[in-house]
């Protein structure tokens, strides 16, 4: 159970480069006991943990990564704000043994804001493998602080560190009115003479037993980050996740939906039971409930592969060796090479994919990953896509897709959005966000075992979960919304008829039909929920039905006219059309712009159609 300390004794802020293991020091202190928010007037998320030692609580605040006190995003000005302006008793700034030299320019640039800081020097046992020595008593001697030697992931250097704070004196208030000056004195023309100094005290600190001990690193990185395999590895590395996340999620996905709806059955039962009047149930049921259950039922499941899997390669420390890859590009796009991770986030959730813009510095920049992200499908868009390519275009009626073909097909639809990607934002960076690519520092980390448990649960609890009940939020809503449109029924039909009737004609330019574009629309709150709209129309039941033979579902297709033009421009309009309620909520959030937010909407939307429209138009002249 959470429990915040309405006073605490001791208030201490915790730093660091990223990727040094701080949020492990952070968990190992509070456990369980904290929680997360925004920062005032930030959309950057912070964490807040308390714990309690010898009698006395603390509040620890987990600030974001940043490599220097000259910020230049936004989550290096909320941790220099709180460095320079906040009221607090100590800072812990963490540091990575295996490259100490780089870590110290945080140190020595916090040194000129207080004095009660505790250096501690993470991750020794990979120091260690790679035979490198810190002496950090003389580190100690020459900073004039407390250094404490750690590995956080096995619990080596906590306890040092809990005595240390015990003993932590409370930062004068004296030194806390002179930090507005400081602005004048940690700048970027400075930043050499911290940089000099840093390389001066590795020298007497650290000890190299072996001077090749990054040989490994090197190896792989000409491997995965060379201009011949790097490209072709990191498609194929993607297309094996792809795969293990569709074949994976096929079982489970299967058990929930049938849990689901078994479970739905029971519930109306119950409600006839107690003479629930009938259209009370049937809205209920037939439609919040169907709906949920479908969503939850097709939507968890890849998340809960995805998502571990993309974050074990961030663990591993392959992801900004992709940002490497393709950071060429997107320079001659004039945008940043980050938006390359933002995109592969996009790959799981498009939500999460626009949070993740936050790490790219440039305001302009940042926008253009925002805008474009939705070009990647998140794992909403794979059912449809993949249930196509495997009834038109593999020729498989068994719902497997196991084949190398299907997969090679799915790549390709992923190539070209990702192709759309690179042209969108290079025509973006040219009108309406003219700009030149900004300069950014690119740590490529050492490659690292991944901590596979922590991976899990990180990746379930604080991107699965989190997406999925935003998800959830907006499907209840959805399924009585799609109710109404199917029951309601004037003049003898479904309001649902009217309005595939009415979208009809100009559906059938895009090689689509009224009941395709329908359920798109209909299909905002949760992309997972397109396919059963269209069969609830076809069939005119009125409700979402269970349907998961793909040979069935092909010929109720085929019955309503569907050729291979047809799946194609679905395909295509399934990869471009506008963002899911979830991603326009969160695209609103985070540029806190109507303007933004319909700009997001309107590109994908505008291209898929017109591509659809070229299709279309060119298979009726062909005759296919």
């Amino acid at each position: 159970m959470k429990k915040e300390y309405s006073t605490y004794d001791k208030k201490i802020a915790l730093a660091g480069n990223p990727n040094v293991g701080k949020s492990t020091v952070f968990n190992a202190l509070t456990g369980m006991n904290q929680h997360t928010g925004n920062w005032p007037g930030k959309t950057v998320t912070n964490a807040v943990g308390y714990f309690k030692q010898n009698g006395k609580n603390y509040a620890i605040y987990d600030l974001p990564g940043t490599y220097s006190l000259v910020a230049h995003s936004a989550e290096e000005e909320v941790a220099r704000d709180f460095i320079f302006y906040e009221d607090y008793d100590a800072v812990i700034v963490v540091c990575d043994a295996v490259c100490l030299e780089r870590n110290l320019n945080l140190v020595l640039q916090t040194l000129e804001v207080t004095k009660n800081i505790i250096v501690c020097v993470n991750l020794l046992d990979e120091a260690r493998k790679k035979k490198i020595i810190i002496n950090t008593k003389k580190l100690s001697e020459l900073l004039g602080v407390p250094v404490i030697g750690m590995s956080a992931r096995n619990g080596e250097g906590i306890d040092d560190l809990l005595k240390v704070l015990d003993n932590i004196e409370k930062a004068s208030t004296q030194q806390k009115k002179t930090k507005q000056e400081l602005e004048e004195k940690i700048n970027e023309e400075k930043t050499i003479s911290f940089i000099k100094k840093a390389e001066e005290i590795c020298k007497e600190v650290v000890t190299f037993e072996e001077k090749d001990y990054a040989k490994r690193d090197r190896k792989l990185d000409k491997i995965l980050t060379s201009k011949k395999t790097g490209i072709p590895i990191m498609i194929a590395l993607f297309m094996l996740i792809f795969w293990i996340t569709i074949e994976g999620a096929n079982y489970p996905s299967d058990i929930l939906f049938h849990a689901l709806f078994w479970l739905g059955d029971k519930i109306e039962s119950f409600f006839i039971a107690i003479q629930m009047p009938s259209w009370l149930i049937s809205l209920l049921i037939s439609g919040v409930y169907r709906v949920l259950a479908w969503v939850i039922s097709v939507m968890l499941p890849p998340m809960a592969i995805f998502f571990p899997l993309f974050t074990l390669l961030e663990d591993l420390g392959y992801l900004p060796r992709i940002a490497f890859n393709l950071d060429k590009i997107f320079k001659k796009c004039q945008a940043c090479g980050k938006q390359a991770l933002t995109m592969c986030m996009g790959f799981g959730c498009n939500a999460c994919g626009v949070t993740g813009c936050r790490i790219i510095d440039s305001p302009r920049e940042r926008l253009i990953a925002i805008l474009t992200n939705n070009f990647v499908p998140c794992n909403g868009r794979f059912p449809t896509l993949i249930s196509i390519i495997s009834m038109f275009l593999v020729g498989n009626s068994t719902g497997a897709f196991t084949s190398f073909l299907g997969v090679v097909i799915l790549t390709s639809v992923i190539l070209l959005g990702v192709a759309m990607t690179f042209i969108v934002s290079n025509f973006l960076s040219k009108t309406i966000l003219k700009g030149k690519p900004s300069s950014f520092t690119l740590e490529l980390p050492p490659y690292r075992k991944p901590q596979i448990g922590k991976v899990i649960v990180r990746s379930i609890f604080d991107r699965t979960l989190f997406v999925l009940g935003r998800a959830v939020a907006i499907a209840i809503p959805a399924g009585l919304i799609i109710w109404l449109l199917a029951n309601v029924v004037v003049g003898g039909s479904s309001l649902l008829t009217y309005c595939t009737e009415f979208l009809d004609p100009f559906a059938h330019l895009l090689g689509l039909d009224g009941v395709i574009l329908m359920a798109f629309i209909l299909g905002f709150p949760a992309n997972e929920i397109v396919i059963p709209i269209m069969l609830m129309a076809y069939m005119s039941t009125g409700q979402i039905i269970e349907m998961n033979n793909l040979a069935e579902l092909k010929s109720i297709l085929i019955e309503n006219g569907w050729t291979m033009t047809t799946a194609i421009c679905t395909m295509i309009f399934s990869l471009m059309h506008w963002p899911c309620s979830t991603t326009c909520l969160t695209i609103k959030k985070e540029t806190g712009s109507l303007k933004w937010t319909a700009l997001s909407i309107a590109i994908p939307t505008i291209i898929g159609m017109a591509l659809c429209f070229i299709i279309a138009q060119t298979s009726n002249l062909l005759k296919l």
